[in-house]
């Protein structure tokens, strides 16, 4: 099985993130978006995640030494609520590579997250997964994630109502 490692986000990994992100909406399994996104109209995003609260990390495959890595997936911690008082929570977002799916890189990024929480004062993580996304339920589920919220049919995917389930994980007390 490959091992994996991480770094920070760059700039310059944008395109790169928006293309995987974008190979996933044509499944309706992962995202509510319906057309692709550009790498425009994701900088906002991308400045949002900032390394001291709310990483962004691009995930290669180890044995990939080059001196510019293939980017074969990417993991971010992003603000739940926006509000303060939540500042202690979470969600956390995992997408993959098409080719790269399947070959254990969301279980490489929920260890690393759950490892890597406390040192951003994090201590609830969430994923927000379609009920209808078994891979990625069953692996937050084996992670210990609980379904802490299930929002029945409020998605509207080409005409197909869709649930919501927020899984939620306690990773420090």
């Amino acid at each position: 099985m490959p091992s994996y490692v991480h770094r920070l986000a760059r700039r310059d990994d944008l395109p790169v993130i928006v293309d995987i992100y974008n190979s996933t909406i044509a499944s309706r399994e992962v995202t509510a978006d319906t057309e692709p996104v550009s790498v425009e109209s994701r900088v906002g995003w991308f400045n949002d995640h900032t390394p001291e609260r709310r990483p962004l990390w691009t995930i290669h495959d180890a044995a990939d030494t080059s001196a510019d890595p293939e980017v074969i997936g990417w993991m971010s911690y992003s603000n739940f609520y926006g509000r303060p008082a939540y500042s202690g929570t979470a969600e956390l977002s995992i997408y993959i590579a098409e080719r790269w799916r399947g070959k254990g890189l969301g279980k490489y990024c929920l260890e690393q997250a759950i490892a890597f929480a406390p040192q951003i004062k994090v201590h609830t993580l969430l994923g927000f997964i379609f009920g209808h996304n078994a891979p990625s339920l069953a692996l937050f589920r084996k992670f210990g994630f609980d379904t802490w919220a299930n929002f029945p049919r409020v998605a509207n995917l080409d005409g197909v109502e869709r649930d919501l389930i927020i899984l939620g994980k306690r990773v420090v007390d």
